[in-house]
C-alpha cells in the first residue's frame, strides 16, 4: 500500500529484456537503501514492483509481460527518470490517498498550459475508465496523488503546483506523454456495489443514505 506522496526521483541505469519481460535497475541516492530488504515493494511511476536485488544506491525489479501490457513502463529507457515511493509503514502520515500500486490504465497528456505559477494538465483516459474520475476526486498519476479539478468526457484536468513539479517527474510532461493512472479505490467499490451482481444496493439506495 502507498500514499501517492513521492519520496524521490530515481533514474533507470539499466534495462534488460529477458524472455519477453524486463528487468529494471533503478538508481536513487536519496533513500537509505541499507534499511530495505529484497522482496519489499516499491512503486515505480505508480506501479508496485518487488525488489529482487539491492545496491548501495538503488535496486533491481522485474516487470512482467502482464504489467508491461497495462502500464507505461515499457516506454522507459536507460536514463529515464521515475517517481519512487517505498510501501508505507503502519503509523506513517497519510498525506495523499490510499494507492495500491495496481495501475488501471495508461493515460495521455493532451494539453499543458501555464496557470500562474502552476501548470494545468489535461489527461485523456480510455473511455471505459472515464466513469471513475470526478471533480474534486483523487487520482494517482505516475505514482503522484492528485486532485481532479475538472472532468469533460474521458478527459480530466489537474493543477500542478511548483512544489509537486519540482519533486516529481511531472515537470517533464509534454503533450503526448504516456502516464500510469490508478483511479480512486472508492470509485471502484461504488461501481461494484451498484452493479446488478450485488443484491440490495442500488444508486437510489446510496442516494437515500447520503453516499451519492
Amino acid at each position: 500500500m502507498f500514499t501517492g506522496i513521492v519520496k524521490t526521483i530515481g533514474s533507470i541505469t539499466a534495462l534488460s529484456r529477458r524472455e519477453g519481460d524486463v528487468r529494471l535497475t533503478v538508481s536513487a541516492g536519496d533513500l537509505p537503501w541499507s534499511d530495505y530488504e529484497t522482496g519489499e515493494s516499491i512503486a515505480v511511476n505508480g506501479v508496485c514492483l518487488t525488489v529482487v536485488a539491492l545496491h548501495d544506491d538503488g535496486f533491481d525489479a522485474d516487470v512482467s509481460v502482464a504489467t508491461l501490457e497495462v502500464t507505461a513502463l515499457g516506454e522507459l529507457q536507460s536514463g529515464s527518470e521515475v517517481n519512487l515511493e517505498p510501501a508505507m509503514s503502519l503509523g506513517e502520515r497519510l498525506g495523499g490517498h490510499f494507492v495500491s500500486g495496481h495501475v488501471d490504465c495508461v493515460g495521455t497528456v493532451v494539453a499543458r498550459i501555464a496557470d500562474a505559477r502552476s501548470v494545468r494538465l489535461t489527461i485523456e483516459l480510455p473511455a471505459e475508465y472515464a466513469r471513475f474520475v470526478a471533480k474534486k476526486g483523487s487520482v494517482c498519476v505516475d505514482g503522484v496523488s492528485l486532485t481532479i479539478n475538472a472532468v469533460s468526457g474521458n478527459r480530466f484536468e489537474l493543477n500542478i503546483i511548483p512544489h509537486t513539479a519540482a519533486v516529481t517527474i511531472i515537470d517533464g510532461y509534454a503533450v503526448g506523454t504516456l502516464v500510469n493512472v490508478e483511479v480512486d479505490q472508492l470509485a471502484r467499490y461504488i461501481e461494484r456495489l451498484i452493479s446488478k451482481d450485488v443484491d440490495g444496493i442500488s444508486l437510489d439506495f446510496l442516494k437515500a443514505h447520503g453516499y451519492a
